[in-house]
């Protein structure tokens, strides 16, 4: 792990991963690196979104998280991914190898920025733990859209499909369904389009998510 220190600047952190850091495109559904691969890469999303998924030994997929453009994605803990990292949709990325960090004048400010990175991971890793052993279905799904809310600015887009969503929550996608037509026949949200939503009752949303 990476000690903070109060003289980085991300501003910097980011200044130097454009530099050393190579843009990479992605199609939707393109690996951009594979379970059990060695971590080499630290990863930033430009554009579009990221998901991570791992196998299950009896052919079930989990989803571990989504990313979308500012975050910081591909860090572990260990020498090997335990996800992989997919294209949820077409998309940017850049990619920098931890071998160029170091050296770097901007170094501290990276370090600093990958440990911020870290903590939150560690943070949402947390919530998810804890959402998926206590949570029933409807407040799990309400959870997710007012995550999703936080992290696209307001906007209400949800890049992935209906059974990445279920796989990242830990229902069938049946579940999910019935659920978000409960919330929009509550009048908690409202979609306009199948992967765009608002929040019609912020008050009755928040309390199912906390």
């Amino acid at each position: 792990m990476f000690e903070a220190s109060a003289t980085q600047d991300p501003a910097i952190a980011i200044d130097a991963i454009e530099r050393l850091g190579a843009r990479e495109a992605f199609a939707k559904d393109a690996e951009i690196y594979g379970q059990a691969e060695p971590v080499e890469h630290v990863y930033r999303v430009i554009r579009g979104a990221v998901r991570t998924t791992r196998l299950l030994s009896d052919g079930r997929r989990q989803v571990g998280e989504f990313y979308f453009p500012g975050d910081v994605f591909g860090l572990e803990t260990g020498p090997d991914h335990r996800y992989s990292a997919e294209a949820l949709s077409d998309c940017e990325v850049l990619s920098v190898k931890r071998s160029a960090l170091r050296g770097d004048v901007a170094e501290e400010a990276l370090r600093g920025m990958i440990w911020d990175a870290t903590v939150r991971e560690l943070d949402r890793t947390q919530e998810h733990v804890l959402m998926l052993g206590r949570k029933t279905a409807c407040e799990r799904v309400a959870s997710f859209l007012l995550d999703i809310v936080g992290r696209t600015n307001g906007l209400g887009n949800l890049p992935m499909s209906r059974q990445d969503m279920a796989d990242y929550l830990g229902l069938t996608i049946e579940t999910v369904s019935r659920m978000l037509s409960q919330l929009q026949a509550d009048s908690v949200v409202e979609f306009d389009a199948l992967r765009h939503f608002r929040i019609r009752n912020q008050q009755a949303i928040t309390r199912l998510a906390a």
